[in-house]
């Protein structure tokens, strides 16, 4: 039995684990490599394997940097089974559609500018996927139920568990047969901050033999959600009531934007807030929400009791959904008094470009940093403090004010991380710190030495076959 981490080793991105057995070969997520000048490159060159040899794809949830590159896989020749849960399975005829449209869209502009420059190859801006392509490619899934084992193909069996990270998140536990013993490899996907809204806390898990685990935020502790709260309470004050600005808040269109409506609203019925008037300018995010909705049996009974207060006191708490262009260009137009939550949560693509190139150069506005930036997103360089920005080729100084309130992660942070590592039993043989930058990695892997009093913990290094003994 061999791994071998093709993304999400030594930086977050591009989550990609190839399991190879003595009866095949199978995926752990096929997801996109995103920030960064490199993240296409690497992108193109990803699938270049034999794709014959590999017999299923097993996928932990929804998000991109997991599940984005699918189309191409599929496109380039893949035949095999997808399986994900049932929620996964969803939201991917929303997001891998929406993630089609953007890639053409912005194979559309890079043309248009290459031409005009008369350099590069039609070949180097080619979408990596089409709208078409993306269709295909969920003809392939299999969704699947919760705890419910299956076996996707010779010699392997497995179940999803709840990862309590985004609607329909797993973490993997995958029996493989090889010499007349079954050894348990398990892959963590994204783990969910317990004690958080919406979703219901991780499951813990027993026993693996050989486990995969994330670092997002190995090397850190999340701000505690009352004092994110806090934090977020006076920036919608300070900028709604006394400023007289905008409150723009790029999210991710899975989890965290359902998150951060389930926030918003607590504080108007906790009175913190008099009244809200909050636009949802994302059309995935929008149907995102309403599968949320759909998906209800596995929120947490404190999200249940809210959605029912929003829903008897619209008056003030209102939520507009934006679909169409037109629509979104006018709120450009409103001067103060809105909260605009819209993708991608990077910053790098979607409508919240555009909110950001009308907001950011106003000292009244605030832009509200949600989760994870990673390293080369705009997102980023507004959290490390950026003074100026280019926004579709205009320089735009950034004068509003700029709040990073981690609090609202969906990932869990080193102590979540290291209370989920305590669930174990005992100390699997070999553990492989994942999805994370390297100083983060390297952090948490010196931390669950410490913490745990684990052996062979190792940070994962792309590409490198390991032979699991």
């Amino acid at each position: 039995m061999m791994l071998t981490f093709l993304g999400a080793a030594g930086e977050v991105t591009g989550s990609c684990l190839r399991v190879d057995h003595e009866r095949g070969a199978f995926l752990v997520d096929c997801g996109l490599f995103q920030g960064g000048r490199e993240a296409d490159r690497k992108n193109r060159d990803a699938l270049d394997f034999e794709l014959r040899d590999i017999d299923f794809v097993l996928l932990t949830h929804a998000h991109l940097d997991h599940s984005g590159l699918l189309p191409r896989l599929v496109a380039l020749g893949y035949r095999g089974r997808i399986f994900a849960t049932t929620a996964t399975v969803d939201l991917l005829g929303v997001m891998l559609m929406d993630s089609a449209h953007i890639q053409e869209k912005e194979a559309e502009w890079a043309l248009r500018d290459t031409r005009s420059r008369k350099m590069a190859r039609r070949a180097e801006v080619a979408p990596l996927y089409t709208v078409e392509q993306a269709r295909t490619s969920l003809d392939r899934f299999v969704p699947t139920d919760y705890d419910d084992w299956i076996e996707p193909g010779p010699g392997v069996r497995c179940r999803f568990r709840d990862a309590g990270h985004i609607l329909g998140s797993a973490i993997l536990e995958i029996d493989v047969g090889e010499r007349g013993h079954t050894r348990r490899l398990v892959a963590s996907g994204d783990i969910g901050q317990p004690m958080r809204p919406v979703l219901r806390d991780p499951v813990r898990i027993a026993r693996a033999d050989y486990l995969c685990v994330e670092s997002t935020y190995g090397n850190r502790a999340h701000r505690s959600f009352a004092a994110t709260c806090d934090e977020l309470a006076l920036a919608l004050r300070r900028t709604l009531e006394v400023d007289g600005g905008n409150v723009i808040i790029p999210a991710f269109a899975v989890g965290r934007t359902q998150e951060v409506l389930f926030v918003l609203a607590d504080l108007v019925r906790a009175g913190r807030i008099t009244r809200l008037d909050v636009v949802v300018d994302s059309p995935m995010a929008s149907a995102v929400t309403a599968l949320t909705v759909r998906h209800a049996a596995l929120w947490d009974d404190e999200t249940r009791a809210l959605y029912a207060w929003a829903e008897a006191n619209s008056g003030r708490f209102r939520v507009r959904f934006v679909q169409d262009v037109e629509e979104s260009k006018a709120l450009n137009a409103v001067p103060g008094g809105l909260v605009v939550i819209s993708a991608s949560g990077m910053c790098d693509a979607g409508r919240i470009k555009h909110h950001l190139r009308h907001n950011l150069g106003r000292r009244e506005c605030a832009v509200v940093i949600a989760g994870f930036q990673a390293a080369g997103t705009l997102g980023r360089r507004l959290v490390d403090g950026a003074h100026q920005v280019t926004l579709f080729g205009e320089r735009i100084p950034v004068r509003a004010r700029i709040h990073t309130i981690g609090g609202l992660s969906a990932h869990a942070d080193q102590p979540a991380l290291l209370d989920w590592l305590r669930g174990f039993g005992e100390a699997p043989r070999r553990t492989f710190v994942a999805h994370g930058e390297p100083a983060a990695s390297a952090a948490f892997v010196e931390a669950v030495e410490r913490e745990l009093g684990w052996s062979r913990v190792e940070a994962a290094r792309p590409g490198v076959p390991v032979v699991l003994e």
